[in-house]
C-alpha cells in the first residue's frame, strides 16, 4: 500500500478533518485534524494499515509490540498478528498503561504482569498520531525500565513533525507524514474570527 492508497484509507472513513477549528491534547489549536476514532471501527482498514506498519520490521527480531492506552492496545494486536505471519513465530503484544509517579508526573507503566514480555526483549512500539511524541516517549522510557530494547517506533501518521529525538532517539517510521499548523489557544487566529471550537472531535468535544 503506497501512500496515496493510505490517504485514500484515511479519507475513506473520515478520519482526516480540514478546515475546522480543533483542539489537540497539547491544548493547542489548529484547523486540521486528523480523528483516528473514524478510522478504529472499520476492522479491514484497521487490518490493512497495520500490514503495512508491520512489513518494514521483518528480520529485525522483533519479540514483543506494544502501544500506550487505548489506541496503541488495537494497534500493538494486529502488528503484532501480521509480524508473526511473516516471521512464522509468535511475537507477543501488550500495552502501556498511564499513572502518576511519586514525583507527580505522568508516565507509562506495563502493569497486569506485562513487564515478562519486555524484559531482555526487542521491543517494537506503534501508536496511532503522533503530535509531540510525548506519550510514545513515556512508553519507551517504560520499555526502558522494565529491561527492555526498544528497536522503533511506528506510528499511523506523523501530524506533529515528531522526530527521533522526541521519542527517545530510537528510529521513527509513519505511514503518512502531514503538516497541521497549529497554535498555543491565546495566539489562535481562529478563536479571534470567533469560529466555534469543534465540539465533535478533538480536546473540544469535552465541552459539549
Amino acid at each position: 500500500m503506497n501512500p496515496p492508497e493510505i490517504v485514500r484509507v484515511f479519507n475513506d472513513v473520515g478520519a482526516i478533518l480540514l478546515d475546522g477549528h480543533f483542539v489537540y491534547t497539547s491544548g493547542r489549536h489548529g484547523s486540521g485534524y486528523v480523528n483516528k476514532d473514524a478510522l478504529y471501527p472499520h476492522t479491514a482498514q484497521v487490518r490493512a494499515l497495520c500490514e503495512v506498519m508491520a512489513a518494514p520490521f521483518r528480520g529485525q527480531h522483533i519479540d514483543t509490540v506494544v502501544g500506550p492506552t487505548l489506541g496503541g492496545i488495537i494497534l500493538s494486536q494486529w502488528v503484532a498478528h501480521d509480524l508473526s505471519l511473516l516471521e512464522s513465530r509468535e511475537i507477543t503484544a501488550c500495552f502501556a498503561e498511564e499513572r502518576v509517579n511519586a514525583a507527580g508526573e505522568k508516565e507509562r507503566y506495563f502493569g497486569r504482569g506485562y513487564e515478562q514480555w519486555i524484559r531482555d526483549r526487542r521491543v517494537l512500539v506503534v501508536e496511532d498520531i503522533l503530535t509531540t511524541g510525548g506519550s510514545v516517549r513515556q512508553v519507551v522510557d517504560a520499555v526502558r525500565r522494565s529491561g527492555g530494547t526498544p528497536v522503533a517506533v511506528t506510528a499511523l501518521c506523523n501530524r506533529g513533525g515528531v522526530e527521533s529525538a522526541d521519542v527517545g532517539n530510537v528510529p521513527l517510521h509513519a505511514l503518512l507524514s502531514l503538516t497541521l499548523e497549529s497554535w498555543n489557544a491565546i495566539d489562535c487566529p481562529l478563536c479571534a474570527q470567533g469560529i466555534p471550537i469543534s465540539t465533535a472531535v478533538g480536546k473540544g468535544s469535552k465541552r459539549s
